[in-house]
């Protein structure tokens, strides 16, 4: 799918590798969507919040 977030240990926005989709406990109890994925350059772990379907 090659989503680009943002890294927030390099301080760069990057192309995500290894993504799948999240859900996870939002404001209000509501539920919310995410892309969660690593950063090719330093390995840390990466989101992306995407809207409801």
């Amino acid at each position: 799918m090659a989503t680009e977030a943002y890294c927030v240990k390099c301080k760069a926005k990057r192309m995500m590798e290894g993504e799948k989709e999240v859900t996870f406990k939002g404001k209000g109890g509501a539920k919310r969507n995410a892309l969660s994925g690593t950063c090719p350059k330093c390995g840390t772990k990466m989101f992306r919040i995407t809207g409801n379907k």
